[in-house]
């Protein structure tokens, strides 16, 4: 089964106010630590994984802001991955950007790197969401990131937004996503902003500073997205993300059917060969191991059959295609139907799931319910 590569670039220009990834601010130095130190983890797995286990459907380089890093940078990682793995006929290969790090040149040098799929940040249309948040673009820049892209040549974007931001109005998310419409991309993902501990943000909330965004008007957001992307010719594919036809992320879907993936450079998480393991957060403590010819893994846990199953049946369930129930049989060698009869009678009962065909999948009513729905597989 082909792998999904993912790469962490672990620095910003800027943290957003509601970040809670591992990020650091970007300088030279740390830059080039980082650099050498991935290129040896990438050699030790090519070198130690089989001629089957080396092939890649395909590699997603998100962060933190990967843009900030020099395009030599960017270059230099597929050079490496492209001599220490097998990239299969249409991998995908994906780079996040932001709109206020990227230009003419910089977007041609990713395209003759060989990347054939942008995820560009936008987040809001509107100059004062974008400061709300902390970003360090503004809409305009968003427009001509998209406009520069499209001339040197990508083919394939998918844009970010964010809902449910304190301040914003029903009227503002419905300006967003018209604008959107108007750049035409093939993908895009929406995502209710998530007030997550240890932030900026988490902290103007508890101090009274910001007003959390109304649940009843985050509902009602996704809600408007939903309609407006999919009366537009985007297939509503997985909980947050459209798709025009042929166009959804294959990167993405390594993870929503729990597919073996490996990640690369500091705090990347991967599942492979029977594990989920995540390497050490800290750039220092990454290259030290990497220099002592050591995989600069930080934790490990071993995934039995029962863990699998039910991490299966929930990412599955974030497609809006669902489980598909013959697959699932093939790889387990049990019936979904038999190993989930509770929980999924109880589901049906609710009119959070349903059956169709040999699939089960959300209803309209348990899509907005979906970490209800998950919970029962946990």
């Amino acid at each position: 089964m082909a792998l999904g590569v993912y790469v962490h670039v672990p620095f910003c220009i800027r943290k957003c106010l509601y970040c809670s990834f591992t990020s650091y601010p970007v300088n030279r130095e740390l830059t080039e630590t980082y650099l050498t130190a991935l290129a040896r983890e990438i050699n030790m797995y090519g070198s130690a994984l089989s001629h089957t286990e080396r092939a890649v459907s395909s590699v997603f380089v998100g962060g933190g802001t990967p843009s900030c890093l020099p395009v030599a940078g960017l270059k230099a990682i597929f050079d490496q991955l492209g001599s220490s793995f097998l990239f299969l006929p249409g991998c995908e290969i994906t780079v996040e950007v932001n709109p206020g790090t990227v230009d003419d040149v910089y977007l041609n040098g990713l395209l003759e790197a060989g990347v054939n799929r942008l995820s560009i940040g936008v987040q809001s249309l509107q100059d004062h969401l974008l400061d709300e948040l902390g970003r360090i673009h503004k809409a305009g820049q968003a427009l001509d990131a998209v406009n520069l892209a499209r001339k040197a040549g990508f083919r394939n974007l998918n844009l970010d937004f964010i809902f449910g931001i304190p301040g914003q109005t029903g009227a503002a998310w419905a300006a967003t996503l018209g604008g959107a419409l108007a750049l035409a991309p093939e993908h895009v993902s929406v995502y209710g902003l998530q007030i997550e501990e240890n932030t900026p943000l988490a902290r103007a909330v508890a101090s009274g500073q910001t007003t959390p965004c109304p649940e009843e008007l985050e509902l009602g957001m996704y809600l408007a997205a939903i309609d407006s992307l999919t009366q537009n010719g985007y297939e509503h594919y997985e909980i947050s993300n459209f798709a025009r036809p042929g166009r959804q992320c294959a990167h993405n879907l390594v993870y929503w059917q729990n597919r073996p993936y490996l990640g690369l450079g500091p705090a990347a998480h991967s599942f492979f060969r029977g594990e989920r393991f995540a390497n050490e957060t800290s750039v220092a403590r990454y290259s030290q191991k990497l220099c002592r010819e050591e995989y600069p893994v930080e934790t490990r846990e071993k995934i039995t059959p029962e863990t699998e199953m039910a991490e299966t049946m929930f990412l599955g369930l974030r497609l809006l295609q669902g489980v598909d129930l013959n697959m699932f049989y093939h790889r387990f060698g049990r019936r979904a139907e038999v190993v989930y009869r509770r929980e999924i009678a109880g589901l049906v009962k609710e009119g959070l799931v349903e059956f169709a065909g040999e699939r089960l999948r959300l209803t309209a009513r348990g899509l907005p319910l979906a970490n209800r729905v998950f919970g029962e597989f946990v």
